[in-house]
């Protein structure tokens, strides 16, 4: 085994080629600076292997045949069930055979070190990078040390669980075949997303949740979600837990519920939610401590009880801080950060207190969710659960998705709803959740209206085509009243 070492002195260190990392990577080096990026396992990062692409990939065959069975022609023309090999093998192109070399050549191509192995801090601005073969780099930052190194699935302490070989979404995402029987613990989006996919794939797939289901989103959505898998054949159990797990010798596993219920599958898969990727990374080093999310402010530098770590060279961007564990605001959260770090490093400070976009401020105002089950979520900003927490004089207004014009065309016996979630005091719109088959490209118009704070009386003129789902905002305006 190697025990070589090497220096190497950069702008901006980061730890996590995900891509958040990626994205602070990029815009640094277009902002002139230097940078090096840290991975120990496939640049690309959750989203790119096990996670985002892959799983849309599972589930795009099956919702395309689902469009196609809801209008009586086309449905009329389909025979027999989706194909699984050819449904993994589409999935397989997505994450390139789970290599990286792709991914690799556009960090070369973006002007971007990469350093292969495990990275931990070992001190101001360093960085100490320990390869499999022993061969250590040690990387000194100028500017900056950011760390993005995402989440992990949490496996709960149910007695037998770890004993039982679990799937969790990275064995789920990267299966190649399908269990004839699949019991899932969770009823978040991982466990709906993949109660849809595998259900759609022949599984018999029995979801189990400890509340609603999408319990973070307008109560509404879970319920249509809930009443679609179970038209699917899907066996949803909710308001219990498992309490003890048991693989037998033949290969199959026991549930047992917390209302003493059993369950039997072929596999189990654990959507119980995630943990942060901080146990292992010298936080000690810097006075933090390791296996907790990583606290920051707008500007994503890294916070402590006193405020501010030393003079701000420590940032963290993506899942890892807590704020909004998705993709893209991951990437979002990155392309400001690293515009910040070169500002910074030319001397300049951003007003962090605007909506500029060296800060971070749509994590807290304006989050934006697609769920990629049969019928869609989509939600951005306050539920009006949450606006109420807020302090905010609320305003609901619903309305029904399937008697839009451009929905009845769409699909026979359309079922959907949507919400506007309003700021009575600014007349603004706070919120908006709509749940619905194919309707992700709606939340974008959402999101706009939330961030730009458009008032509701300007929102009037703002016509919808006839007709398309998107009439739905006509009609909730309608409802909410001209005059509000």
């Amino acid at each position: 085994m190697s025990s070589s070492s090497q220096d190497r002195t950069v702008d901006v260190i980061i730890i996590g080629a995900g891509p958040t990392g990626e994205n602070v990577a990029d815009r640094a080096v277009q902002g002139g600076l230097t940078a090096a990026i840290v991975e120990r396992e496939l640049v690309g990062g959750e989203c790119s292997y096990w996670a985002c692409m892959p799983t849309k990939a599972l589930l795009r065959d099956a919702a395309a045949l689902r469009a196609a069975k809801a209008l009586p022609a086309a449905g009329k023309a389909i025979t027999g069930t989706l194909d699984a090999e050819a449904v993994f093998a589409r999935r397989d192109q997505f994450t390139s055979g789970w290599k990286d070399a792709g991914q690799v050549e556009w960090l070369t191509g973006a002007g971007i070190t990469l350093v292969r192995g495990h990275g931990r801090i070992t001190g101001t601005r360093t960085v100490t990078v320990t390869d499999s073969d022993g061969t250590t780099t040690n990387l000194q930052a100028r500017q900056a040390v950011v760390i993005a190194t995402g989440t992990s699935a949490l496996t709960p302490p149910v007695p037998g669980l770890d004993e039982a070989d679990p799937w969790t979404n990275r064995e789920a995402a990267a299966a190649t075949s399908v269990p004839d029987r699949l019991a899932i613990i969770g009823g978040g989006v991982v466990g709906v997303e993949m109660a849809t996919a595998f259900s759609a794939l022949g599984s018999q797939v029995t979801l189990i949740s400890r509340s609603r289901l999408l319990a973070g989103v307008e109560e509404f959505a879970g319920e249509h979600v809930a009443d679609a898998l179970r038209t699917y054949g899907v066996s949803v159990l909710l308001d219990r837990d498992a309490s003890e797990v048991r693989r037998d010798d033949t290969g199959e596993v026991h549930l047992t519920l917390s209302d003493g219920a059993e369950v039997t599958a072929d596999e189990v898969l654990v959507a119980t939610g995630r943990v942060p990727n901080t146990k292992d990374l010298g936080l000690e080093h810097v006075g933090l401590t390791p296996g907790k999310w990583l606290a920051v402010d707008d500007a994503l530098a890294v916070v402590d009880d006193s405020g501010r770590l030393e003079d701000g060279w420590l940032y963290a961007a993506g899942d890892i801080n807590h704020r909004a564990l998705l993709t893209h605001h991951g990437k979002y959260q990155a392309r400001a950060l690293g515009d910040l770090i070169a500002a910074r490093a030319r001397g300049e400070e951003p007003d962090l207190s605007t909506w500029g976009r060296h800060a971070a401020t749509a994590d807290e105002r304006a989050v934006t969710q697609v769920i990629f089950t049969d019928p869609e979520v989509v939600a951005v900003g306050h539920t009006a659960a949450s606006a109420e927490a807020a302090g905010i004089e609320v305003g609901v207004v619903d309305y029904d998705l399937g008697s839009i014009a451009g929905a009845s065309l769409h699909a026979d016996g359309y079922r959907g709803q949507a919400r506007m979630v309003i700021d009575e005091q600014r007349k603004v719109l706070v919120g908006f959740t709509a749940v619905g088959p194919d309707i992700s490209e709606l939340l974008h118009a959402a999101t706009i209206a939330i961030v730009g704070e458009v008032p509701l009386d300007r929102l009037w003129h703002a016509v919808p085509a006839y007709p398309t789902i998107s009439e739905i905002w006509l009609r909730l305006l309608e409802t909410a009243g001209r005059d509000r």
